[in-house]
């Protein structure tokens, strides 16, 4: 019992941190999830006003329709990346605006389009 409450609070806590860092960043984006984690939807309860709910599901992402991701692989920089999808870095970085160019981790995932 001593130990859930911290646990609770953990989790919590986790979950919070989630779901304010994807409303930061602006998009409706949620990382690449392994077995059941929460997600958020929102819908639409008052003029003005949103409620969200946390709904545990399986393997999720959510995508923006007609995107493109391209997971990181030992060795990419962004100029490599933009090479091989005939864009430019500015533009990975505007659609990834998180990512720092200089520390990129092989099974990070990256909008390209």
């Amino acid at each position: 019992m001593r130990f859930g409450a911290p646990a609770a609070f953990l989790a919590a806590a986790t979950i919070a941190v989630l779901l304010i860092k994807a409303g930061l960043s602006g998009s409706s984006e949620a990382p690449p999830t392994v077995g059941a984690l929460p997600t958020a939807r929102s819908t639409a309860t008052q003029p003005g006003t949103t409620m969200t709910k946390l709904v545990l599901t399986g393997t999720t992402t959510a995508t923006t329709p007609g995107a493109q991701y391209y997971v990181i692989q030992s060795g990419d920089t962004l100029g490599s990346i933009a090479l091989k999808y005939d864009t430019t870095v500015e533009q990975l970085l505007g659609l990834n605006p998180d990512v720092d160019p200089n520390a990129l981790h092989p099974g990070d995932r990256i909008r390209v389009s």
